[in-house]
């Protein structure tokens, strides 16, 4: 995928310095930036005809403006912009991983869930760029606080394995007396398979032999997201 530049090419070195990225940065603070500035001091540099913030704009366009569509871009398909090679390539979704990685830290309270969206606003963040099936637990207290927010299984494109016993093994661990599950569609479909299903009620009847409540079991495509419980499925 290529796009012209139709203005003659002016290196970023000859703009106004308070117009360059990494000066309007230092001087101004990283909110005042653009996303394409952002990724230019990624990039470093541009090419002979494309100066760094163009690039950045072509990378953006070749994700629809869309920094979730970005994150989930693999190497090959970056270096489908005119410029962006393997080195390029790989500082982008550094960066992105870095991102997600920032996401999946502790957390740093204590949150109350209340309903779908308290889960979906932890566990969204973790899970809607993913381009690989990946499964998230949160242990909960007796008062719906999260104790523990905990990736158990990670696979493919279409599917992941889930230890049902080893949730429940954690849930003992964490003391939690309640649990919601969570994962992904890289697909964007968020309706569940009968496999989805399927895996649900074997975990909330086991769940329940241990006095353990299973309040809900998300999936998450993108920017949204399907609760089992709002839809009446547990």
């Amino acid at each position: 995928m290529e796009i012209a530049i139709s203005k003659g090419h002016v290196a970023i070195r000859d703009w106004q310095k308070d117009e360059q990225p990494r000066e309007k940065l230092r001087d101004h603070g990283a909110g005042t930036l653009s996303n394409a500035e952002l990724i230019a001091i990624l990039l470093g540099t541009g090419t002979p005809s494309t100066s760094a913030v163009d690039l950045a704009k072509n990378i953006l366009d070749l994700a629809d403006n869309n920094l979730n569509q970005l994150g989930r871009l693999d190497i090959k398909e970056l270096q489908k912009v005119k410029g962006i090679g393997e080195a390029k390539a790989i500082t982008i979704m550094a960066t992105m991983e870095l991102s997600r990685r920032r996401h999946s830290s502790e957390l740093p309270t204590k949150p109350k869930i209340g309903n779908s969206k308290d889960a979906a606003d932890i566990l969204m963040p973790l899970l809607c760029d993913l381009n690989h099936e990946m499964f998230y637990v949160l242990y909960l207290s007796q008062s719906n606080k999260v104790e523990k927010r905990e990736a158990v299984s990670s696979g493919g494109r279409t599917s992941t394995v889930v230890d049902s016993r080893m949730i429940l093994k954690n849930a003992l661990l964490y003391n939690a007396n309640r649990i919601v599950l969570a994962h992904n569609h890289p697909s964007g479909s968020l309706k569940p398979s009968q496999a989805d299903i399927s895996l649900t009620h074997k975990i909330k009847d086991a769940a329940a032999l241990m006095d353990i409540s299973l309040l809900d079991h998300l999936i998450i495509a993108h920017n949204n997201y399907f609760s089992m419980a709002d839809e009446g499925i547990i």
